[in-house]
């Protein structure tokens, strides 16, 4: 009987204990949640952009990235600021602060050596110089009205954005835009390849495949035309080679035909005669989509294949 009692007793101590640990840890994350947000006070920051091309000062204590989008600098950020895309990257030559765990995964050696850092990670707590590749400062926020919606396969479905203000696009075959969609946790972005050929400027096309939970294809299958849509843009460091003379083999699947097809068409609207190969990969018939339209161009262009 002494034994259960004491070890009932030793249970009790050790849940009681558990409790109390916990409970301590939890007021103190409260405790330092409410410092960082109502007695960290950093005043006024300023951040020197690209040696002095673009100088902002602003109140401190956000992050290096909300601090670039409210002064219209839209660099790349998959998933809004989670940390955990990657694609956010950008020097800091001063003011950044101690490298942060949440970053180290997501960098290189040189990277690190070089001052590159996540933008959604670093808070603004001081002057700031920063650097980031020169084309990213033409990047810009797009208003536009859906004016189209077709079914290309069971799960696939081509959406054109028409634009409206700026009412014209200048992209490179093969770049991407993010799509400004409703989460559970406010405003998300995802990225979409365009689609649409570099001569269509007024309009911005996506070939989205519907991923089961996916906050940015279940919004974006779920527009009708005449909603309206906000994205940035263009992003992307990829470039089709434009000597004429080297051939372009092109190979893809599913979703991934989206930046294909604006490759294949720019490519033909530019250089008539120049020879293309394309390798379209699916599971079945049922997902085969823009066949009749590839099939009409190779007619016009015998050198598509």
């Amino acid at each position: 009987m002494y034994n259960k009692q004491g070890r009932r007793g030793d249970l009790a101590m050790n849940v009681m204990a558990l409790v109390v640990t916990t409970g301590v840890f939890v007021g103190l994350s409260v405790w330092f949640l409410i410092a960082e947000r109502y007695l960290a006070n950093y005043g006024k920051c300023t951040i020197k952009l690209n040696e002095g091309d673009k100088l902002f000062e602003l109140n401190g204590g956000g992050t290096l990235l909300s601090a670039l989008y409210e002064n219209k600098i839209f660099i790349p950020s998959a998933f809004g600021g989670k940390g955990s895309c990657r694609y956010c990257k950008v020097t800091v030559v001063e003011g950044g602060g101690p490298l942060l765990p949440t970053e180290t995964p997501y960098l290189t050696r040189a990277e690190r050596m070089s001052g590159v850092r996540l933008a959604c990670q670093v808070k603004v707590k001081q002057d700031m110089e920063i650097k980031i590749p020169e084309e990213l400062l033409y990047v810009q926020e797009f208003q536009a009205r859906v004016s189209g919606v077709k079914e290309l396969t069971r799960d696939i479905k081509e959406v054109t954005f028409e634009l409206i203000e700026p009412n014209e696009i200048s992209h490179r075959p093969g770049q991407y835009v993010q799509v400004r969609a409703p989460g559970p946790d406010g405003i998300v972005t995802r990225a979409y390849s365009i689609s649409s050929p570099v001569y269509e400027k007024n309009i911005v096309q996506l070939v989205v495949r519907l991923v089961p939970g996916g906050i940015g294809s279940t919004y974006i299958h779920n527009l009708k035309e005449g909603d309206p849509v906000s994205f940035t843009g263009p992003y992307g460091e990829f470039r089709l080679n434009e000597d004429p003379e080297v051939e372009n083999v092109c190979v893809g699947g599913g979703a991934g035909m989206a930046p294909i097809r604006c490759i294949i068409y720019s490519i033909f609207h530019r250089w008539l005669e120049r020879s293309c190969w394309l390798f379209f990969g699916c599971r079945t018939t049922k997902d085969i989509f823009y066949m009749e339209n590839y099939e009409e161009l190779s007619k016009k262009h015998t050198n598509f294949k």
